[in-house]
């Protein structure tokens, strides 16, 4: 168990309080609703809190502006510069711009197309550079200190801390019967602010961090581990392969557990979120559903607060999303089936599937590159079904006609 006690540490609960008053009125204050169908299915009360639902979809905006609300008249006409993987990135350019503050963004070069364009809308000047978001870092502080730009830290800086911790503060103020708050982890300034807030508020709570397992980083740190941190994962938001040193230190002292969560569970909590709950949510927001999901037994019975940390999903990810979790649940799948290469066959195969009940939603055949007789032909047909079961229907009546069906589903990634 975290040392409960909030003391010694950089921030303080009388910060982010400080951070409440300064964002009122300019930051939403999200709601924090009960999911019916997820606490049903799960087994636990989940209280979810639509961090997406930010002017700029995501909680970044808070420790944003708390940061720049601080700038004196100097560092305001000189003009800030950040570096992030989008969601700090826009919060800094739209409260930068409302402020009338000249802001520079340095952004990785894989960034989502979304995040860099809505960057670029709210004003920011925008510099894609690095292959990570720590070579953007560097450039960033190098690029700044020439041009004398004031550097804002996505999350090691006190203020952009107190400034997520006001997501805690707000939670708690919604649904007090919350005993867990399960938190997304990168470089650990929202669960370190958070903390700060909810074990100020409430010392028996339970706070428990969640990292995408391709990038443990502050996993390795709290833990002692050397797991390595790299890899391409849908919670690019919080892929951060070195994390902050004033958010460790929090973090070691109040979060009780950190847990990883595979990019599988990370795709059927996004898909999850936006098939019950009809919100669009970026990997990283969903991976405290996700950690919930992976080990439904652990939560069982509890009153869990999860906040949706950002919207920000690339449209054609999310579509990948969707289809592969429709491939994995048997409602989307690929039938590859040999034929005889004669005329009617291909229509005898759909009348065979039509009847079944299945929809064919693609369909091609392989004549040169297989193994089959000059007088035979491989169909490929891309079908959808009710579910599994539904799926081994229409597979059944197939082969009671003479056919010969391999199904490819979706491989789960690592």
């Amino acid at each position: 168990m975290a040392d409960s006690t909030v003391s010694d540490t950089a921030v303080t609960f009388d910060d982010v309080m400080r951070a409440a008053e300064v964002i009122e009125g300019a930051v939403v204050r999200t709601p924090c609703d009960r999911s019916t169908t997820l606490s049903r299915d799960l087994g636990a009360e989940i209280w979810l809190k639509f961090e997406n639902l930010q002017f700029t979809s995501s909680y970044k905006e808070r420790g944003a502006l708390n940061r720049l609300s601080a700038l004196t008249p100097a560092e305001r006409a000189r003009g800030v510069i950040a570096m992030s993987a989008g969601n700090h990135a826009q919060g800094v350019s739209y409260h930068a711009g409302r402020l009338g503050i000249p802001a520079t963004i340095v952004m990785p070069e894989g960034t989502p197309a979304v995040k860099a364009e809505n960057t670029k809308r709210w004003g920011a000047h925008v510099i894609l550079e690095g292959k990570t978001l720590e070579d953007a870092a560097r450039f960033a502080r190098a690029y700044g200190a020439e041009h004398g730009l004031v550097f804002v830290h996505p999350f090691d800086d006190p203020l952009v801390i107190a400034g997520q911790g006001t997501v805690a503060l707000e939670m708690l103020a919604q649904v007090p019967a919350i005993d867990t708050l399960i938190v997304p982890v990168g470089g650990g300034g929202l669960i370190a602010g958070m903390a700060v807030a909810a074990k100020t508020l409430k010392p028996d709570i339970e706070i428990v961090g969640v990292e995408a397992a391709l990038y443990p980083s502050m996993y390795n740190v709290i833990k002692g581990t050397q797991m390595p941190a790299r890899g391409d994962t849908l919670a690019e938001g919080i892929a951060v392969a070195d994390p902050g040193s004033l958010t460790a230190a929090i973090i070691g002292r109040l979060v009780d557990d950190i847990v990883l969560v595979s990019e599988t569970d990370l795709e059927r909590a996004t898909f999850a979120l936006l098939m019950i709950e009809k919100t669009v949510v970026e990997g990283a927001g969903a991976a405290g559903l996700a950690a919930v999901i992976a080990d439904r037994q652990r939560w069982k019975g509890r009153t869990l607060g999860l906040p949706l940390t950002g919207g920000n999903i690339d449209p054609r990810l999310l579509a990948s999303v969707l289809t592969r979790e429709l491939a994995r649940e048997g409602r989307l799948s690929r039938l590859t089936i040999d034929i005889p290469d004669r005329p009617g066959e291909l229509s005898r195969v759909s009348s065979v599937v039509g009847q079944a009940g299945a929809n064919i939603v693609e369909v091609y055949h392989q004549r040169v590159f297989t193994d089959l007789p000059a007088r035979g032909t491989e169909l490929n047909l891309v079908i959808e079904t009710r579910d599994r079961s539904h799926l081994e229907g229409v597979l059944a009546q197939l082969e009671a006609k003479g056919y010969r069906v391999i199904v490819k589903t979706a491989q789960a990634p690592g």
